[in-house]
């Protein structure tokens, strides 16, 4: 990182209302791969992908992308998607970051959260001491909707198994709902982001914490403060053995 990237990552940290960033190495790492985690929403049991046949989780995830294919399985494939975008980062990560759905700049580049809210994300991800190569992100639905509109319910019915097909393989200690759309989707509710925030739940065997979309930020800074506050509970729990 040079003088100016850190210059302005520090400026970003200060609007956070960030006062220092932990070295400590604990809340990085994760527990032993043989270690299940059994408890799922509503108490549940997660349906845990199965990783017998591969020889490791990176194998595995490539095996649900290919499963997926040039997707026909919705209406979205007619209505001018380019691409499936299906997930980036450490297939091993404690940390996963779902948004709703992928928009012009990904599909074009097939990568989730590469436009500016996608910038934006990355500099919250930095402002706690991480990197986008140390967590995992993806999308409930994996292709790009008409006009950025919100998924429809047929759309999410068919899409979201394979998203947790993948949060059931990389089995993240803490998964951050990243706005209303993605909070209300996974946790079934129609309750408002403002309400949802900073709560913590139990889901498919690790917390779910809803908070605001790096979108929404750009278009109402002062709630990055809250943001902070939710990331701070974010890495309280990635500390946690």
């Amino acid at each position: 990182m040079d003088q100016d990237q850190l210059k302005e990552h520090l400026r970003f940290a200060s609007e956070l209302g960030v006062a220092g960033v932990s070295r400590d190495p604990a809340w990085r790492s994760r527990p032993d791969a043989g270690q299940e985690r059994q408890a799922g929403q509503g108490g549940q049991e997660a349906e845990v992908t199965k990783v017998a046949l591969f020889t490791n989780q990176a194998e595995a995830l490539v095996a649900i992308r290919e499963d997926i294919g040039d997707c026909t399985r919705c209406k979205l494939h007619t209505l001018g998607r380019r691409q499936v975008v299906f997930g980036v980062g450490n297939p091993k990560a404690d940390l996963m970051f779902v948004g709703e759905a992928p928009g012009a700049d990904e599909d074009i580049q097939g990568v989730p959260f590469v436009g500016r809210a996608g910038q934006l994300l990355t500099k919250i991800i930095e402002a706690i001491g991480l990197t986008r190569d140390d967590v995992y992100i993806a999308n409930v639905i994996k292709c790009r909707p008409p006009q950025n509109r919100n998924p429809e319910p047929d759309e999410i019915e068919t899409c979201e198994p394979f998203l947790f097909r993948q949060i059931d393989l990389i089995r993240p200690k803490v998964i951050v709902a990243l706005g209303k759309f993605a909070a209300q989707t996974l946790l079934r509710t129609d309750a408002p982001i403002s309400r949802l925030r900073g709560r913590v739940s139990d889901y498919r065997g690790g917390k779910l914490i809803p908070t605001f979309h790096p979108a929404y930020l750009l278009r109402n800074p002062s709630s990055k403060r809250e943001v902070w506050e939710d990331m701070k509970l974010v890495r309280t729990l990635l500390s946690e053995k």
